[in-house]
């Protein structure tokens, strides 16, 4: 039976109707991990550390497409939810042609400075080199990267969020096929690894854009549509939270580097960048979650069903204290075999990557409830509410961490702030909650 965002949502209805969101962010994690895969196996030390050194720049210059996307699909689908489709439809069009436009201006300026910004974190010699060949061979796809990750949004909205997982399943496949090809079979080296993200992100982009063009059974069509300023500006206030928190990630994960090349050099890089490569594909289950369930909740908000929300909301906090406890219990169990995977043909740097592993899976108890409290209120429309929790989350408590504890327990600090940001995010995010439930009524 297709469930619609109208439903009464019990714990069996939540879960299937977010699941092939969660399967969908969890899958393009996945691939998004196979570059750093073949290129530490088959490529070499240097260039993995390289791929992990320049990637969180190429993250922050496609979050705008997750803004776009978690932004606009909370007003597209609190629209649905007071009964005018037609208005909403015109909303999503104009977001879609926007996202393009900025994409290439984005990609334009990326392939223009990547070479100083690499230099200004630190990178020289062999590395800064193949930092700014990767990059810059990213930075094309990056349009495409921008409206795969506004879509996979969109397509909870449009009430396919099956096709979401489609999406997402060709493009990491692509990926994955092609990595085997250009990098293990062909030895294009770090240059395959980057063409075959490209090829993918080409995939991931173009399906939704051609499905949402034409005649579709979904509740969103591209359409003839006018600018908005004010519905622009609302979309980028309400994914102001999203935009941030992936921005922030990735210049904390800049910073992480300068202290890692500090404290433990390549090898302490290259280190991180399996622990970021797992942290996505962890992470990516909340994430998941709260893109399946903000249409929910933007459309019951809309709707004035206060019951529902809150019952949405209840819901929700015990389905990711759950996901908090087996992502921990899979951290640990995982550790050993999923470094091995990675760089088991180093002793020294497998070492430090299993001591980093087993104290940063402790992270995953708390990282949950503040990705899914900022997601909460975006899908509100509250975008400032859901924009300080991001801001502390990912950036003032990571680096406040980053920069004290190292200084006290050296190379096993950087480990552990991970862990005390999350935390005290998690706490900021459970005052927000109580606050404001009066206000929202859940």
């Amino acid at each position: 039976m297709k469930i619609q965002l109208s439903d009464h949502f019990t714990y069996g209805k939540l879960f299937r109707f977010t699941l092939p969101s969660i399967a969908m962010m969890i899958f393009t994690s996945i691939y998004g991990v196979v570059d750093g895969l073949f290129v530490s196996n088959y490529v070499g030390k240097t260039p993995f550390a390289a791929v992990n050194f320049i990637f969180p720049f190429i993250m922050v210059l496609g979050a705008f497409g997750f803004m776009f996307g978690t932004g606009g699909s909370a007003l597209v689908s609190m629209t649905m939810g007071t009964g005018d489709l037609p208005k909403a439809n015109r909303l999503f069009s104009m977001l879609t042609y926007v996202s393009i436009g900025v994409g290439v201006v984005i990609s334009v300026l990326g392939i223009l400075f990547i070479r100083p910004i690499a230099e200004w974190l630190g990178a020289e010699g062999e590395l800064l080199e193949l930092c700014v060949l990767y990059g810059r061979i990213l930075l094309i796809g990056n349009p495409f990267f921008m409206l795969q990750m506004q879509f996979q949004s969109f397509f909870v909205t449009a009430e396919k969020p099956q096709l979401g997982l489609v999406d997402s399943l060709a493009a990491g496949i692509t990926n994955m096929v092609l990595d085997a090809l250009f990098v293990a079979a062909f030895d294009w080296g770090i240059v395959g690894a980057a063409a075959a993200t490209v090829l993918s992100q080409v995939v991931g982009g173009l399906y939704p854009l051609v499905y949402f063009a034409r005649s579709n059974p979904s509740l969103l069509r591209l359409t003839r549509w006018s600018y908005d300023g004010r519905a622009l500006v609302k979309t980028c206030t309400n994914g102001s939270s999203e935009l941030m928190s992936n921005i922030s990630m990735s210049l904390v994960g800049m910073l992480y580097n300068v202290q890692l090349m500090k404290y433990a050099g390549e090898n302490g890089v290259a280190a991180y960048g399996v622990l970021m490569y797992v942290n996505m594909i962890f992470i990516g289950t909340f994430i998941g979650y709260s893109v399946g369930t903000a249409p929910v909740i933007g459309f019951h908000y809309g709707a004035g069903n206060h019951g529902e929300l809150k019952s949405l909301r209840k819901r929700s906090l015990v389905i990711i204290s759950g996901f908090s406890l087996v992502m921990l219990a899979l951290g640990q169990l995982l550790a050993r075999p999923l470094s091995r995977l990675f760089v088991g043909y180093d002793a020294q740097l497998m070492e430090l990557t299993l001591e980093g592993f087993r104290i940063f899976s402790f992270s995953f108890l708390f990282a949950g409830l503040a990705i899914f409290g900022s997601g909460f209120f975006t899908a509100l429309n509250n975008g400032l509410v859901s924009a300080v929790i991001s801001f502390l989350r990912t950036l003032v408590f990571q680096i406040a961490a980053i920069l004290l504890l190292p200084l006290i327990w050296g190379v096993d600090g950087i480990w552990i702030s991970i862990i005390v940001a999350e935390a005290m995010a998690a706490l900021a995010c459970l005052v927000f909650m109580l606050a404001l439930r009066k206000r929202y009524k859940y």
